[in-house]
């Protein structure tokens, strides 16, 4: 997993291209209009989607279409996958738990109306 791949997403203007993008492919114009930041802006954080590999870009004459690219997903979520295990345990004993509360709390309701 390169650090780069977080560095990217750590930019909140790259984080919303990026949702702005998944519904599909975008111009330009589309997508700063969605991020409404001035296009210079929006093209520079394009560029470093693009050269870390999230973004490919489809020239059709004068304009330039974006898209997300899946494979640094795919690599995000390997990583992550390694670590899921920590939190599913946990979540695991969280609902364990509140299994037993509300088991125990019926008991509980019918000891006080006696």
């Amino acid at each position: 997993m390169h650090l780069d791949i977080f560095e990217t997403l750590a930019d909140p203007t790259r984080r919303l291209i990026v949702e702005s993008l998944l519904g599909g492919e975008r111009p330009v114009n589309d997508i700063v209009d969605a991020v409404d930041i001035h296009q210079s802006g929006v093209s520079r954080h394009l560029r470093i989607l693009q050269e870390t590999g999230f973004v490919k870009v489809r020239p059709e004459g004068p304009r330039r279409f974006y898209s997300l690219r899946p494979a640094p997903f795919r690599e995000i979520d390997a990583w992550v996958a390694r670590y899921r295990s920590l939190w599913e345990a946990r979540l695991d004993r969280f609902g364990a738990a509140l299994a037993r509360k509300r088991r125990a709390r019926p008991a509980k309701q019918q000891e006080t109306t006696k």
